[in-house]
């Protein structure tokens, strides 16, 4: 079993449901998601905020957060989360910001940098990567690597 097949099996039989906040993913997550037959039962919604107004006005992320630690960072992933989470009133929510390239990077923030974050009604999480490749193919394991985090994190509410 894929881990998309996985994670559609375990949202449809827990009856649990996911929303997704994009920036460097640009949506990609959401139609990846919405791809497989009896999504509708599970997916509520997604936002692609690529812009730093976006995050704000559209995920309630604080301006204030952004400005401190900049919108590719642990912090604005986790609010990004939780934002989606809240909007669309599910039980989890997925959220990516980084720097896919080919320009954009500098020596602190890399092209390739990622924070991935999972927001649930108890916890919200983000956990940082730097990818390599091309800008598609930064995205592509941006949107695996988000696949298994979720599916981690379903199992641990399992428990």
């Amino acid at each position: 079993m894929t881990q998309l097949q996985h994670l559609a099996q375990h949202l449809t039989a827990s009856r649990q449901t996911l929303a997704t906040a994009e920036s460097c993913t640009g949506g990609l997550i959401a139609h990846t998601l919405t791809n497989i037959p009896g999504a509708s039962a599970w997916f509520k919604g997604g936002v692609v905020a690529y812009a730093n107004t976006a995050k704000s006005d559209m995920l309630g992320v604080a301006p204030e957060l952004i400005l401190q630690h900049g919108a590719v960072s642990a912090p604005v992933a986790e609010a990004m989360a939780q934002g989606a989470r809240l909007r669309f009133d599910t039980t989890f929510a997925i959220a990516t910001t980084g720097i896919a390239g080919p320009s954009g990077g500098t020596p602190a923030k890399p092209v390739g940098l990622v924070f991935i974050a999972v927001a649930s009604a108890k916890t919200t999480t983000a956990s940082k990567f730097l990818f390599t490749g091309t800008r598609a193919r930064i995205k592509r394991q941006t949107l695996a690597t988000a696949i298994k985090l979720l599916n981690a994190r379903l199992s641990l509410s399992m428990l």
